[in-house]
């Protein structure tokens, strides 16, 4: 073999040298990567029973408890208005008053017919010779000159000026708050001047199913969450089971709440929450339930491996499900079993994962 041959066979069998190392160092990487692909972290709970707050959950809108829409027994110019729209007033306030110049005047010329009255009844009882002192005169002799002297009349009189008088100033009929008030003053009354509202309380109305009658009883706790708002949460009573069911198959329900920090509002929309408690359960967060082959699934953590297990769901609530094996893959759960929470919606039944933690 001359020089030239020599060089060229050294360069082919560098060259192959290199190609294997790059080779080697590449197989290497891709060995390192799908390992680390198949590394899932997942959360577990170890199955446990206890006790599970079953819900019903509603929609439904608050109604004052007490609401009354105030105006004035007659007519006249607005004079005078004291309040505003929110503004809270208390029993026995005046909200407003009329123009009451004739209504004075109506009673001035009252009290003098009933002085007029009392006077001629006076002079038929010494005329007929009694005293002044009605206790002595029989009863049907006084009941007839009092008809006769127009007393009677004199007094229905005098008390319906007073009664005109007083239907000039719009008092409140309990404590609340002022609302839908567009008066003003210098207006004529015409028909209503505002609406009152007590919303110490409110009175929420919402409907249930007929399957789920059994689920509410008189006085349960509820829970009411504003839907402006869902970290408020107050709570109150049922008051009345409608005994009917409509033809929607549902039942009409009312809870009683107490508006303790003035937050909610007449005609406010919020959700109701009924729980009740149902023990020895084996409870999951949501999350934990999966689909799969159109059966619910969850997996448990074995030997460093997801398990593909069918499980049923038998109730839930806002953020939890009550499960047990299923019934029709014969599946069974068992306490200590360890369940998968996070990471499963790409599992298969033999995945390997690695636990974050033990709950």
């Amino acid at each position: 073999m001359n020089l030239y041959g020599s060089l060229l066979l050294g360069v082919v069998v560098l060259g192959t040298l290199a190609c294997g190392g790059e080779k080697k160092k590449e197989t290497g990487e891709v060995g390192k990567s799908e390992k680390q692909r198949q590394l899932v972290m997942v959360d577990t709970l170890v199955l446990k029973k206890r006790v599970f707050q079953k819900q019903i959950v509603c929609n439904g809108k608050l109604r004052a408890v007490c609401k009354s829409d105030l105006g004035f027994a007659g007519s006249g110019v607005i004079t005078e208005i004291n309040g505003i729209n929110g503004g809270y007033v208390k029993k026995g306030a005046v909200l407003a008053a009329l123009d009451n110049k004739e209504a004075l005047v109506e009673l001035e010329k009252s009290r003098r017919a009933m002085e007029r009255a009392n006077i001629d009844l006076q002079d038929k009882l010494i005329g007929q010779g009694y005293s002044v002192d009605t206790t002595a005169v029989p009863p049907l002799i006084l009941r007839n000159m009092k008809i006769s002297s127009g007393y009677d009349n004199a007094v229905d009189q005098l008390e319906a000026a007073k009664r005109r008088l007083e239907g000039c100033y719009l008092v409140a009929p309990f404590s609340g708050r002022i609302a839908n008030l567009d008066a003003k003053v210098h207006d004529r009354f015409a028909n209503k001047l505002c609406t009152l509202i007590d919303d110490s309380y409110f009175d929420v109305e919402f409907s249930i199913l007929e399957a789920e009658i059994e689920e509410v009883a008189q006085n349960q706790r509820v829970k009411i969450i504003p839907f402006i708002n869902d970290k408020k949460t107050f709570y109150g009573d049922v008051t009345e089971i409608n005994p009917l069911i409509d033809d929607h198959g549902q039942v009409k329900i009312r809870a009683r709440v107490r508006n303790a920090d003035r937050y909610l509002i007449e005609g406010m929309n919020v959700k109701i929450v009924l729980e009740r408690e149902v023990k020895d359960s084996f409870v999951v967060p949501k999350d934990a339930v999966v689909l799969r082959d159109g059966f619910q699934v969850i997996f448990c953590y074995r030997d460093g491996k997801a398990v593909w297990t069918y499980v049923d769901v038998v109730m839930s609530n806002i953020d939890s499900h009550v499960i047990t094996g299923s019934e029709k893959k014969q599946t069974s759960l068992s306490e200590n079993d360890v369940v998968i929470i996070s990471n499963n919606l790409n599992l298969a039944d033999g995945t390997d994962v690695t636990p974050n933690n033990r709950k």
